[in-house]
């Protein structure tokens, strides 16, 4: 008999599992037989995972999550625009948990998948690997090809000039505030 639940003698296996491990983790899904938690994890994610390497389904999963915020599985299942069997979503949203792009939560034993990085960031992560790649590191060589190629007119590269001015400014002005405190 366990002390601490009377006529207990045995938990569910996923319980004693929790129950019986020498250093319960942090991110641990907390489910007595009479109480769920809430919890939260984090898995190690891979933040140096190449976005150029992901499939079209990630892609389309990535792209709705972020733009629902939060997420269940079955939710990203109704969204997709093919029928897809519930594991095999849960399956490509554990995948990219695993890859560093999704977190979740746990309510009521429902996942909810939330990003775990902005789409701009992971933009950014794809870019580097493009300029890295196919300039030699030359953010300018970049820029002067996607001019050339008509990617980019000169309306919208002299925006991107007048935010970088302004971002660069704000910066100034920070760590101009930190060092004087």
């Amino acid at each position: 008999m366990l002390g601490f639940w009377p006529g207990i003698s045995r938990f569910p296996p996923l319980v004693e599992k929790f129950v019986t491990n020498s250093a319960p983790r942090k991110d641990s899904l907390a489910c007595l037989p009479f109480s769920c938690a809430t919890v939260s994890n984090t898995m190690a994610s891979n933040t140096h995972h190449d976005p150029a390497e992901l499939g079209e389904l990630e892609r389309g999963i990535l792209s709705i999550i972020w733009r629902l915020g939060s997420v269940t599985a079955e939710q990203v299942r109704e969204e997709l625009d093919r029928p897809l069997k519930d594991s095999t979503v849960r399956t490509v949203l554990r995948r990219l948990e695993e890859k560093g792009y999704l977190e979740h939560s746990v309510d009521n034993r429902t996942f909810l998948y939330r990003p775990a990085e902005s789409r701009q960031r992971v933009a950014g992560r794809a870019v580097k690997r493009i300029v890295d790649w196919f300039c030699e590191g030359s953010v300018e060589a970049l820029l002067v090809g996607m001019v050339d190629s008509k990617v980019l007119d000169r309306t919208e590269l002299q925006r991107l000039a007048t935010r970088i001015a302004e971002a660069q400014k704000a910066s100034a002005a920070h760590d101009q505030k930190e060092a004087k405190s």
